[in-house]
């Protein structure tokens, strides 16, 4: 049996999602309010956006179910890429979310995740759906909640914490952004003795790559393909052709 891979279990709310911009927008447009009335710069509970209980769940199920929020969220900036490196290396990305928050809008959650995880091109190699983090195998995490961060630590696992102004209390190690979440993870990986993958000179980024297959798939070079014939890349179809998705 060979040697085991680094699993990295990442949290897509407030860590590759940006949730707080995107729940913002969303929440002034039912209050009637701009967007810019309601800071980013928020605790856990918005008590910055003077919600009443009972309000939160109320929002978030109308973001959910209605407005779809789940496949429209902005992606925290260099995630994909970072995620991509990390994913040619060797890490195992395991996707550990606590989506299925809203009772009977999980087929919702559940394929509009799926699709914004396309759309945004981040790879992975399983996803889990749950709230007790704990449970789920992995070497290394990264969260924005301090209630996972913790629950996660006093079991002995090592968590770093995405830095959000609701989560300035907790111990490191702690990341500002994507770069520094990177070099943590191959920092630790390397310590761990995981086998890591240098990547091949010359070769463009995973998510440029991505973006040149599906071009080719979908605008064939007209000079190269003959009349009547398919403009779909081959390698690209069947049950031989590669997941554009795999990053294995």
């Amino acid at each position: 049996m060979g040697p085991q891979p680094f699993v990295f279990g990442v949290d897509l709310d407030g860590v590759c999602a940006d949730y707080t911009a995107g729940f913002r927008d969303i929440v002034a447009a039912q209050l009637g309010v701009a967007p810019e009335t309601l800071p980013l710069d928020r605790s856990w509970d918005f008590r910055e956006w003077n919600f009443r209980p009972g309000d939160f769940e109320r929002f978030h199920r109308i973001a959910v179910l209605q407005q779809r929020m789940f496949r429209t969220l902005p992606v925290v900036p260099g995630a994909p890429e970072a995620l991509w490196r990390l994913s040619d290396a060797g890490i195992w990305i395991r996707i550990i979310t606590h989506r299925l928050y809203v009772n009977w809008g999980h087929e919702i959650a559940i394929s509009d995740t799926a699709a914004w995880l396309d759309t945004h091109r981040l790879p992975y190699r399983d996803i889990c759906f749950l709230g007790a983090k704990p449970e789920v195998e992995a070497d290394m995490y990264v969260d924005d909640a301090a209630h996972n961060v913790l629950g996660l630590r006093e079991l002995g696992n090592n968590v770093i914490v995405f830095d959000q102004p609701y989560n300035r209390e907790l111990a490191g190690p702690r990341a500002a952004d994507w770069t520094q979440v990177e070099e943590i993870v191959l920092d630790a990986a390397a310590r761990k003795g995981a086998v890591l993958h240098s990547p091949l000179p010359g070769l463009d980024p995973m998510v440029d790559r991505l973006d040149t297959r599906t071009r080719r798939a979908v605008e064939p070079d007209p000079g190269s393909t003959p009349s009547g014939a398919s403009g779909i890349d081959s390698s690209m179809t069947g049950s031989g052709g590669p997941n554009l998705l795999d990053p294995g």
